[in-house]
């Protein structure tokens, strides 16, 4: 614990996020947001990233978890997206 702040740490390969958890994280903004386009495994689908939903980008992030773009760091009601140490510095004031 640094700065006063709790962590709470979760592997979602073990612990994998529902439905309901990934629509909540996500929220207003689009699922390719978190969506790790330039993932091996988005490579092996074959498909164009155009021709997804944000449903289809969630059911394929469910399927599978290396799709997530990582690290995802929820702080309040903002989520942070990958590794942008001045964004999470921001964040935590």
């Amino acid at each position: 614990m640094q700065r006063n702040v709790k962590l709470e740490e979760r592997d979602f390969f073990k612990e994998r996020f529902s439905a309901n958890e990934m629509i909540d994280l996500i929220g207003d903004q689009p699922a390719s947001r978190i969506f790790s386009w330039k993932s091996p495994s988005f490579r092996k689908f074959g498909v164009d990233k155009d021709d997804l939903s944000d449903d289809q980008l969630v059911a394929m992030m469910l399927e599978e978890p290396r799709l997530i773009r990582r690290p995802l760091v929820k702080i309040g009601d903002v989520l942070l997206v990958g590794a942008d140490l001045d964004a999470l510095s921001d964040a935590l004031g």
